[in-house]
């Protein structure tokens, strides 16, 4: 089955104008074109177009991607070069889950604090908590805004 911009854009949950910059930039080469310059996208190009939103959404500049594009086409000589770069996009998506897990966790010590905080009435109740008082889940959050502490990993 082929689709329109319109039509792929809709199935993949982006705009019109992201897949005609992707094509703009050297993204879609595998994209056929109709007699009239149309871009006609086939069922097999999700696939190819999933690859280019996930390397996105990793950060991944267009530069970047446009190369491992280049690599697919070369063909088989790339694989240890596809590797490479999937491997590096991988591990970058671990250190941000690990940065927002910690980021999520200072939240949540905070949305503690601030209903500890209204149940007293004041801010000076979880403030002035030892410790021992601040439910243990909070405990690393709370020693990090504290400044004791640089990162969660440390008081494991």
């Amino acid at each position: 089955m082929l689709y329109t911009v319109g039509e792929m854009a809709k199935k993949m949950g982006v705009t019109s104008s992201t897949l005609r910059y992707y094509d703009k930039e050297g993204l879609l080469p595998f994209v056929e074109r109709s007699g009239g310059g149309i871009r006609m996208f086939k069922d097999e190009d999700f696939e190819w177009l999933s690859i280019i939103e996930c390397l996105k959404k990793t950060g991944m500049s267009i530069k970047d991607i446009k190369i491992f594009i280049d690599w697919c086409f070369e063909g088989d000589s790339t694989i240890e070069k596809r590797l490479s770069l999937i491997e590096e996009q991988r591990e970058a998506v671990i250190n941000q889950i690990e940065q927002m897990q910690e980021t999520l966790g200072m939240l949540d010590y905070k949305r503690w604090y601030y209903e500890t905080a209204k149940k007293a009435g004041t801010c000076s109740v979880p403030k002035n908590m030892s410790k021992n008082e601040v439910p243990e889940e909070f405990r690393s959050a709370r020693e990090k805004a504290k400044g004791h502490l640089s990162s969660e990993k440390e008081i494991q």
